[in-house]
């Protein structure tokens, strides 16, 4: 029944006199809309014109760069524009006027403006053009071992796989020699990063990115730091276990500190292709099946728990399997997720084979995907269609790989036998070789590199020197030989180029992964963290959506503690590992520990030498 105008005007009246900001929300509601719809628009073509730089990479064709930079222009253009900064601060200096949701989508929208502000349009569009050229330079690089073409993949396989040390140290070698090729892109990229963000307030690129978890750059220091001290003593028992181990393996020495070609992966950030554990590895199950029955079980995996099928434009629209040899172009071999348009246009970046380490990748994956399809609902603006904070998106996706993995998992799905027995000890050292060994990484290595970077007076010369350092303090590792400053090793680390000053968006999620974890095993399955299998379980299901629907609608610290119970702390991953330390410490008995200290809570300087604690 259609009211009358009478009617229509009392309830606008009886609206009003209720709420004394009635008109003035409707006001900011309005220029939201419009900011959205516009916003939208422009996002889509940015994500399309990158999704071409990294899907379809042509050596001399400029084509797609120059589309990426003009796609990145227009982008930045209108969130950074100076009527859009205007208006936001205006509405924000009136913030006690707003619904919590209106400042929340305001915030955002000012603290996207400060990475594209027009009130430096030259310097923005510098930088947009730079990142672009960097991005081309890494991906499309062409590597060689022993003056004969090799793809960056197969250099990685060889590394996880290859037993002989000399071909070990030549492909780590060779993987590392694009570093200098991006010594001088990454300085310039840190100075415009820096002067962009300096427009709107923020001292460097680094704080910049910290903010968006509303911590300070001390504040997320001091966690990190925290989190690599709390699991140090489990660390240092792999450390010395691992020495140990690869000295005997090799018949050379136990050195204090491991050459990181030694280890099964480029950049030491993941040991766990140091054990197989014998009736847990599915490498062989999964060659008897094609990469897009790989691809089938993951959606499967999702689809028991009970989310929707993925849509028929992520098949058709992804890029998910290697490029065949007589390919006339590359792609980006870094698997990644994509949200083309913030609602059903969703991606994937993979280069997918029947093997373990793609398995895992896939679930990983497709938890981004999971992640993006869950909060693009009618009751999350568009800009707060994202995770809590970053590290949330990465926590799911490594979670849902972490739980596809365990061993009761397999077995449902017919990947390991039913009767096949697995050490349930080598379990743990292998997920701790791959879990817990890269939290020295993540939290200390690269998150000191990048606030040396950005935020400290670390120049090209020293780039190398102070990598080392760091990897000598918080990993306990050494390069394989001399690396004097002509190299850049950390440079040829994906993220440091284009997902910057963020690395510890990783550990955090790494952390956070467990105490997820702890609870739906304890509280929802009733089963032993070590052993669950969620599959087919929609209540597991229900906790994941009510966790990830609301994007980024909460305060991440909030929704954590009605999640798990407690603030981010390392606490369940040291439960889940204390089997393992009281094994580890057996084994060690009468070893040497040769990790070195670090400093407390000062943290390490980039350099690699203790900062000095300010006083109170």
């Amino acid at each position: 029944m259609t009211r009358s105008p009478l009617i229509a005007t009392i309830a606008v009246l009886l609206a009003a006199c209720s709420d004394p900001n009635a008109e003035f929300h409707r006001e900011v509601n309005g220029y939201l809309s419009s900011y959205e719809r516009e916003f939208q628009r422009l996002y889509t073509a940015m994500q399309e014109a990158d999704w071409a730089t990294n899907t379809r990479i042509v050596r001399g064709d400029t084509t797609n760069a120059a589309r990426a930079v003009a796609a990145g222009q227009a982008y930045a253009a209108f969130v950074g524009s100076v009527e859009n900064i205007e208006r936001i601060r205006g509405y924000l200096a009136e913030r006690e006027r707003l619904r919590p949701v209106q400042v929340r989508q305001l915030e955002v929208m000012l603290h996207i403006a400060a990475d594209q502000p027009q009130t430096e349009p030259e310097l923005v569009r510098a930088r947009l053009a730079a990142e672009t050229e960097q991005v081309e330079r890494l991906y499309g690089y062409r590597y060689t071992l022993r003056g004969r073409p090799i793809t960056f993949g197969e250099l990685n396989e060889m590394i996880r796989t290859e037993e002989w040390l000399p071909v070990r140290r030549a492909a780590w070698i060779s993987a590392k020699e694009v570093g200098p090729s991006l010594r001088q892109g990454i300085l310039r990229l840190r100075d415009l990063r820096n002067r962009t963000v300096q427009a709107l307030g923020y001292p460097d690129f680094f704080t910049y990115q910290v903010a968006e978890y509303d911590m300070t750059t001390d504040e997320m220091l001091s966690l990190m730091e925290r989190l690599v001290e709390q699991l140090r003593p489990l660390y240092r028992e792999l450390h010395t276990w691992a020495r140990h181990e690869l000295a005997q393996r090799n018949d050379a020495p136990v050195f204090d500190l491991i050459p990181t070609h030694w280890l099964p992966n480029l950049w030491a950030q993941d040991w766990s292709g140091l054990v197989e554990v014998p009736g847990a590895n599915i490498d062989s199950a999964l060659a008897l099946h094609d990469a897009e029955w790989v691809m089938q079980q993951g959606e499967a995996f999702y689809m028991s728990l009970g989310f929707p099928e993925m849509p028929s434009s992520f098949w058709e629209l992804s890029s998910l399997y290697p490029l065949p040899p007589s390919a006339r172009y590359a792609k980006n071999t870094h698997a990644s997720a994509w949200h083309m348009d913030r609602a059903d246009d969703v991606r994937s970046l993979m280069s997918v084979e029947p093997n373990a380490n793609w398995y895992g990748t896939v679930h990983h994956e497709l938890g981004h995907v999971y992640y993006y399809m869950s909060y693009s609902n009618r009751d999350v603006p568009l800009v707060l269609r994202r995770g809590a904070n970053r590290a949330y998106h990465e926590a799911i996706g490594t979670l849902m790989g972490f739980a596809a993995g365990q061993r009761r998992c397999l077995t449902g799905r017919e990947l390991l036998a039913a009767g096949a027995g697995a050490d349930t000890i080598q379990l743990l050292l292998k997920e701790a070789l791959q879990y817990v060994a890269f939290i020295p990484f993540a939290a200390g290595v690269m998150t000191r590199f990048e606030h040396g970077l950005y935020a400290g007076s670390l120049e090209g010369p020293e780039f190398n020197p102070a990598w080392w350092r760091l990897a000598e303090r918080y990993q306990g590792i050494t390069s394989p030989g001399e690396r004097s400053g002509r190299w850049a090793d950390a440079l040829t680390k994906t993220h440091v180029n284009d997902d910057p000053a963020q690395y510890y968006d990783y550990a955090i999620a790494n952390v956070l992964l467990f105490q997820l974890h702890d609870h739906i095993a304890r509280e929802i399955l009733d089963q032993d963290p070590h052993d669950t299998d969620y599959y087919g379980n929609e209540r597991v299901g229900r906790f994941l959506r009510d966790l990830m629907a609301p994007g980024a609608t909460r305060p991440w610290r909030e929704v954590l503690r009605e999640t798990t119970g407690r603030d981010l702390d390392a606490q369940a991953m040291l439960d889940y590992f204390a089997p393992l330390q009281a094994w580890l410490e057996a084994e060690n008995r009468g070893r040497t520990h040769t990790l070195p200290e670090l400093c407390g809570p000062a943290g390490v300087t980039p350099d690699g030498n203790c900062a000095v604690a300010p006083l109170p």
